[in-house]
């Protein structure tokens, strides 16, 4: 579990350049950007925790997550320039990112005695809402609602993770194949433009 911690840490920082670079490429001050990394990187956990009762949320409890977020967001003010030239990184950290916080969100949300398929939403909630809440502070269209396979990745992921402990797979061999089943699902969606139809209302006629 140690191994999981650190990678969430990993996640964590990451999720915090994200939403620095948004607020950067929105022209926001300091303080601005700084809120930016906050919820992009814990908003998704802590709407999860208020959700499911685990108060106060996860990263209220652990000072290091704010240090790993404090130093996402400074990394990204300092080295934004490099950092848009390194995209196609970005990118699969932040797949890696929502494959993590997927099994995380969906572990913990268990533990709480939720069902498995309200977990399966909670570790969705848990890796994209944080995006979300980014988003709409920035008035972007929410990645998620841009018919892109992306939270459908997560839902396919925890659902593969299930099945996965069911079968009595090791844990840290479930998270690797869960994981690597999210990046290939992206990555394939993306290079292949694989994605959800569009909601569109139809004419009535007579």
């Amino acid at each position: 579990m140690d191994l999981i911690y650190t990678l969430d840490l990993v996640g964590t920082f990451v999720f915090a350049i994200s939403g620095m670079l948004t607020a950067a490429n929105k022209r926001f001050d300091l303080f601005g950007g700084a809120v930016i990394a906050l919820v992009t990187a814990v908003g998704g956990g802590s709407v999860r925790d208020v959700l499911i009762g685990a108060t106060p949320v996860g990263w209220m409890q652990d000072t290091n997550y704010l240090w790993v977020i404090g130093g996402g967001a400074a990394f990204g003010y300092l080295f934004q320039a490099y950092i848009l030239k390194l995209r196609r990184t970005m990118f699969l950290f932040d797949t890696i990112g929502i494959g993590l916080f997927t099994i995380l969100g969906l572990n913990k949300a268990l533990s709480f005695g939720v069902s498995p398929s309200v977990a399966v939403l909670m570790g969705t909630v848990s890796a994209v809402f944080g995006g979300v809440i980014r988003d709409m502070l920035c008035n972007v269209e929410p990645l998620i609602f841009r018919g892109e396979i992306y939270a459908t990745a997560c839902m396919a992921g925890a659902l593969l993770f299930l099945f996965l402990q069911q079968l009595s797979l090791p844990y840290n061999w479930a998270v690797v194949v869960t994981v690597s089943f999210i990046i290939i699902l992206r990555i394939l969606a993306v290079r292949f433009h694989w994605g959800l139809p569009h909601v569109e209302i139809k004419d009535r006629k007579g």
